[in-house]
């Protein structure tokens, strides 16, 4: 599989996990045990069309078309963030909905001129899942990079609207998982590699006291638990185990994304980071062409995400 179709797949693969999650936000887990998600629908939660995305996406393609016209550049990619919230920017029909409260506060003060890197609330509280759900095109960007650099960089990258190092370190063990699977490893073998290297690189690094908040995933033992014991809420550590423990017990990118969005809660949040890891993982020609092409704004997307792949394979040449 070449990297176009792995790239393709993780950035398609977030919108599609979004847009399947979105009509069932706060739904619980009993509920859609009864009725789950089997495909793509509307309007329930926020009463939305079939296909429409939400802010995961929205940020995750602000970020992309950000590294593809500026290259890594923070102060850019909260221009886009600014223009997202304030014109609907990277919208599906035109205006930001169902926006976090840590990344609605970051996006004022981005406003106001703080330092980007300083611009995300850096409190306990606030460790939702919004700088984690829109990472995966940083991932990408730096998969070739040596691990320190990668680190650095999806670190500052959260930082524009989560500060706190426990934010930073879901974003970057989420960014190493990405580099394995985007190298080709399976996804059993990309979850060991990623387990055997996260220790060292965040060693003598404010990462490290944020450790012990991922010991489920660390020690091994996220693959093996019981679904009763994956929370699904908006709490970043929450969200990255669901992730990973669908990405982990499913064998398709169609399992994945519907496991992941029917343990209820923040399902559109859950689906898009599931789906972009099993979108790079299975590739673009996994994902379900009457999903893709029921997506919102689909060919102005498959149009950056073309780009993006272009900036990176040719990168990756020199």
């Amino acid at each position: 599989m070449d990297k176009r179709e792995r790239i393709l797949g993780g950035l398609f693969g977030v919108a599609v996990g979004d847009a399947l999650g979105v009509p069932v936000e706060f739904v619980s887990r009993e509920e859609l045990r009864k009725r789950p998600v089997r495909e793509m629908t509307g309007y329930g939660t926020h009463y939305q069309p079939p296909g429409t995305w939400s802010d995961d996406t929205s940020l995750t393609l602000c970020l992309a078309e950000s590294l593809v016209e500026a290259g890594y550049d923070l102060a850019d990619a909260g221009k886009r963030f600014i223009r997202w919230y304030r014109e609907g920017c990277w919208t599906p029909y035109g205006k930001a909905f169902d926006i976090g409260g840590a990344t609605r506060r970051a996006i004022l003060r981005l406003e106001g001129g703080v330092d980007p890197t300083l611009a995300g609330p850096d409190d306990e509280m606030s460790n939702g899942n919004g700088s984690l759900m829109r990472i995966l095109p940083a991932a990408l960007y730096f998969a070739g990079s040596e691990e320190e650099a990668m680190r650095e960089a999806v670190c500052k990258i959260s930082c524009l609207t989560h500060r706190h190092p426990r934010s930073q370190l879901a974003c970057f063990l989420y960014a190493l998982l990405v580099k394995e699977l985007f190298a080709g490893n399976a996804p059993g073998a990309a979850y060991e590699k990623m387990r055997e290297r996260a220790p060292e690189l965040c060693a003598k690094t404010a990462l490290a006291g944020e450790l012990p908040h991922f010991e489920r995933i660390l020690n091994g033992s996220l693959p093996g638990l019981p679904e009763r014991e994956i929370r699904s809420d908006g709490y970043v550590v929450s969200t990255l185990e669901a992730s990973v423990w669908c990405l982990l017990n499913n064998a398709t990118f169609s399992d994945t994304v519907l496991a992941a969005v029917n343990l209820g809660g923040d399902s559109d949040t859950t689906g898009a980071v599931a789906g972009g890891l099993a979108g790079v993982c299975y590739g673009y020609g996994a994902i379900p062409r009457r999903w893709l092409e029921m997506l919102a704004r689909f060919e102005e997307i498959l149009a950056l995400e073309e780009k993006f792949a272009s900036l990176l394979t040719r990168n990756s040449l020199h």
